[in-house]
């Protein structure tokens, strides 16, 4: 397979889910990047509790992407000693405010097309 086509493959497969942290922008901007991604905003979740949308981002396949680390390293590290299905936790650093919604679709779309796969229960933090 060419590089190229590697490339739009990964970001075909990757698939996100924004927690209610973040602007719903960035899954509008990420689509039109040609990325997989949802937001909590977009699903009626901005209310649920952070083990419901970690156990919906899982339930759908998807890389929870989060500013809450705390929390959701917590929960990851539950999910797997219960053996809870879990597809992974990108955090956000706290330097990207939400308000860059183009910054932070562009980085998801860097991450995803630097990986081939992504661990269940893995935990990444997303470079800018």
């Amino acid at each position: 397979m060419v590089e190229g086509a590697r490339r739009e493959a990964v970001r075909r497969t990757i698939r996100f889910y924004l927690d209610a942290d973040l602007s719903p922008k960035v899954a509008v901007i990420g689509r039109g990047l040609g990325l997989d991604v949802v937001s909590a905003h977009e699903v009626g979740m901005t209310e649920a509790a952070d083990a419901d949308q970690l156990a919906r981002a899982a339930a759908e396949g998807r890389v929870l992407v989060t500013r809450n680390r705390d929390d959701f390293l917590a929960l990851t590290l539950a999910a797997y000693h219960d053996r809870a299905p879990h597809r992974g936790l990108l955090v956000v650093r706290e330097i990207a405010p939400s308000h860059r919604a183009s910054r932070l679709a562009h980085a998801l779309r860097r991450w995803a097309r630097a990986r081939t796969t992504v661990a269940s229960y893995g935990v990444y933090w997303l470079p800018e």
